[in-house]
C-alpha cells in the first residue's frame, strides 16, 4: 500500500489498499492515563503530524473522501500537474524540517514510532521527485478514471444522502475533466522526454474508457445516484438534479473519458514503448530500486530478490506434488494443473452461486477466528460483485475499506467476469487474504485505533507490512481447519506459488530482460491459473513495477518473527497476543517490527 508522486501509487490509491474491516468490539484503543503521560515534546510532534494529515486532506480532497470526511466531497485534486506535484515535495520538506526540530530522545515510546514513520515517508515523498511518475499518470490498472467512475456510480465511498451531496458531485465532475486534460498534457510531456508506457499496457486501456462512451446520458453509470433518489430529496429537487446529471454526463464527464480515449488511442499509442522494463526509462536503474525498496520496505537487491523467489517455488512446488499424491492423480504437476481444469466439480455455473459460496464462507471463518484472535474491529464488510465496466481488467478479488466510524461497511470484490479463475478451492484463502483476518482485520484496527495519529490511521501503509500480513493470515487456515480439504490445501499453495512467482516475475521483467511472453510461460507452469489470469498478472507487474514484491517478503519477514517469538517465549508464547503485537500499532516497515516484537519477547 503505499505515497505521493511514487510511480502510480497516489494518494488515492494510499487510502484504498490500505484501509478495511470486520465485525465485533475493538480491543485496540489505548487508555486516557497513556494519552496523558504524554510529554511536552509528544504533543509537539503530535500538532506535526495532526497538522501534516490536514494539509494532506485539503490538498488531496479524495483521501478525505475514502476516510469519511466530508468536508472536500466538491473537490478533486489535478495532483498530477508540475504545480501539484512541486508543492507536495515542498510540504514535505517542510513538515520534516518542523520533526528535525525536536528532541527525538524525549519522545515516548508510542511518540518514537511516529516520528521515525513520519520521517521515512517524508524522506521517501522527497526521494521520489526524481522520479516522474506523473508523466504516466494512466495505465491498465485502474487509477482516477476507474476510481472517479466508481464514486460516481453512487455506491461507494463518494455519498449521494442530500441535495448537497449530489451537488458535491456536480462539482467534482468539473475538477475531473480538469484532471483529463492535465493527464493529455502530461503524457505529450513524457513522450518528448522518454517516459512512457509499454504499449500493451496502454491497449488494455482504450477498451476501458470505451465502456464509459454512452449516447445516453441515463445509460451512463453516473447516471446510477439519480435512478435511486433518497427519500429527503423534494420532487423539485430531483427533477432539477436529474436535469443537472443529465446535462452534466453529456456535456463534462462522457467528452472527457472521450478526449482522453481519442487522444491515447490517436495520438499516445503510436509512441508507447516496446519494451516492458523498467530499465528502459530514463534512470530506470534507480528507480527500480527505489521501487523495490519502498515496497519491501528491506535494502534487498533485486538478484537476492530474485533468488529467494525461486527458493521458495520450489518449495511450494514439493508440497504441490504432495497434495497430487494424496488425490491419487497420477503424472506430474503439468497434469495435476490439467486434472484440476477439467474437474468442473471444482466450478461455479454463475457468478451468484459463487457470490453466495463467498457469503457461506464468510460466516464460517467468522466463527473460528476467536480462537486466534483478541482484537476484532468495528466494522463489517459485505461481499460486493466486481461492476461490468471494470471487470474484464480487474483482478479476481480485492477489498475496499470502511469508513473510520464503520457507518460505511468495507467491500470484499468478486470478480466474476471468468468463473474458471474462481475454481472453488482459491475460495477459503482469497477471502482470509483480501477480507478477515486479512485487509480486513488489519486496516480497520489500524483506522480504529483512536488516540494513535490520524497520519498513521489512515495514511501510512507500508505493502510489505500490508499485503505481507494478508498473504501471512493465508496460512492460518491450517490452524482453523479450513484446509482439511486437500483441495483447499492445494488452494492455499496455489495463491502462495503466486506470490513466490511475483518475486522471480517482478525482477525478471524489470532487471532481467524477461519478455512478456516468458513471464507468461512461467506463472502458467509453476501453478494453476487461467491464461488470462497469468497475462493480467504479468501486465499488472509491468504497469506497477515492485509493488508485487512486497506480499512475499512481507509474509516471509512476519513468519520468521513468530517463529522467533515461539523459540523465545517457549511455552509462554500465546499466538493471540503475537497477532495484537503485530496490529496494534498500525503498518510498520519490516525492520521496525522486528525490533517491536522482538521487544514484546523479552518483556514477556
Amino acid at each position: 500500500m503505499q505515497k505521493t508522486s511514487i510511480r502510480k501509487v497516489n494518494w488515492l490509491t494510499i487510502v484504498a489498499i490500505t484501509l478495511l474491516s470486520a465485525c465485533a468490539d475493538v480491543a485496540t484503543e489505548r487508555t486516557a492515563a497513556d494519552t496523558n503521560k504524554m510529554s511536552a515534546t509528544d504533543l509537539q510532534l503530535h500538532r506535526i503530524v495532526d497538522d501534516y494529515f490536514e494539509e494532506m486532506l485539503r490538498r488531496n480532497p479524495l483521501i478525505a473522501t475514502y476516510v469519511g470526511d466530508p468536508r472536500y466531497n466538491d473537490r478533486l485534486a489535478i495532483d498530477i500537474s508540475p504545480r501539484h506535484v512541486a508543492d507536495m515535495v515542498a510540504l514535505h520538506r517542510r513538515y520534516l524540517a518542523e520533526a528535525k526540530k525536536l528532541d527525538a530522545g524525549k519522545l515516548s515510546p508510542q511518540s518514537k514510532l511516529t516520528y521515525l514513520i513520519f520521517s521515512r515517508e517524508c524522506n521517501e515523498a522527497i526521494e521520489s521527485e526524481q522520479f516522474p511518475s506523473y508523466l504516466m499518470p494512466v495505465d491498465q490498472m485502474g487509477g482516477l478514471t476507474a476510481n472517479f467512475a466508481e464514486l460516481g456510480a453512487g455506491d461507494n465511498a463518494q455519498p449521494f444522502n442530500s441535495v448537497r451531496d449530489y451537488e458535491n458531485f456536480l462539482k467534482r465532475s468539473v475538477d475531473f475533466s480538469a484532471w483529463v486534460d492535465q493527464a493529455i498534457d502530461n503524457m505529450r510531456t513524457g513522450v518528448k522526454r522518454g517516459y512512457v508506457q509499454p504499449r500493451v499496457v496502454m491497449q488494455k486501456v482504450v477498451p476501458q474508457l470505451d465502456a464509459m462512451l454512452v449516447d445516453d446520458a441515463t445509460a451512463s453509470l453516473f447516471y446510477g445516484p439519480v435512478k435511486k433518489f433518497p427519500d429527503g430529496i423534494s420532487a423539485s429537487d430531483q427533477k432539477r438534479l436529474t436535469a443537472a446529471y443529465q446535462t452534466a454526463i453529456a456535456q463534462r464527464i462522457v467528452p472527457a473519458y472521450r478526449r482522453l480515449r481519442d487522444f491515447i488511442r490517436d495520438e499516445y499509442l503510436p509512441h508507447t514503448r516496446d519494451t516492458v522494463a523498467w530499465t528502459a526509462l530514463p534512470n530506470g536503474n534507480g528507480w527500480y530500486q527505489f521501487l523495490s525498496r519502498h515496497y519491501t520496505t528491506t535494502e534487498l537487491a533485486a538478484a537476492e530478490i530474485h533468488r529467494i523467489g525461486l527458493a521458495e517455488v520450489a518449495r511450494i512446488r514439493g508440497e504441490m506434488s504432495k497434495v497430487q499424491t494424496k488425490l491419487n492423480v497420477p503424472g506430474d504437476l503439468t497434469a495435476f494443473f490439467k486434472h484440476l481444469e477439467n474437474d468442473q466439480s471444482q466450478y461455479f455455473a454463475n457468478g451468484e452461486q459463487l457470490l453466495a459460496a463467498h457469503r457461506a464462507l464468510k460466516a464460517k471463518i467468522d466463527a473460528k477466528l476467536p480462537t486466534l484472535f483478541v482484537d476484532f474491529p468495528k466494522a463489517d464488510y459485505e461481499i460486493r460483485e466486481v461492476e461490468a465496466f471494470r471487470a474484464q481488467s480487474a483482478a479476481g478479488a480485492f477489498y475496499q475499506p470502511p469508513s473510520a466510524d464503520g457507518a460505511r461497511s468495507g467491500i470484499f470484490y468478486v470478480n466474476t467476469f471468468n468463473l474458471k479463475a474462481q475454481p472453488k478451492f482459491g475460495m477459503t484463502t482469497l477471502s482470509l487474504h483480501e477480507a478477515a483476518p486479512g485487509h480486513h482485520f488489519q486496516i480497520s484496527i489500524q483506522q480504529e485505533i483512536a488516540d494513535m495519529p490520524r497520519f498513521r490511521r489512515f495514511l501510512v501503509g507500508y505493502t510489505a507490512y500490508v499485503e505481507g500480513w494478508a498473504l501471512y493470515t493465508e496460512s492460518l487456515g491450517n490452524e482453523m481447519a479450513l484446509f482439511d480439504d486437500p483441495y483447499q490445501y492445494f488452494g492455499h499453495l496455489n495463491d502462495e506459488m503466486l506470490r513466490a512467482m511475483r518475486l522471480v516475475v517482478d525482477t525478471g521483467l524489470h532487471t532481467a530482460n524477461w519478455s512478456r511472453e516468458q513471464a507468461i510461460r512461467y506463472m502458467l507452469d509453476n501453478s494453476y491459473m487461467a491464461p488470462s489470469d497469468a497475462e493480467a498478472e504479468v501486465e499488472r507487474y509491468i504497469a506497477t513495477p515492485g509493488q508485487a514484491l512486497g506480499y512475499k517478503i512481507g509474509q516471509l519477514r512476519i513468519r520468521a518473527l513468530r517463529t522467533q517469538a515461539e523459540q523465545a517465549l517457549g511455552s509462554r508464547f500465546d499466538v493471540k497476543q503475537f497477532h495484537s503485537q503485530v496490529l496494534r500499532d498500525g503498518p510498520l516497515p519490516m525492520d521496525v517490527l522486528a525490533t517491536k516484537i522482538d521487544d514484546w519477547s523479552k518483556q514477556h
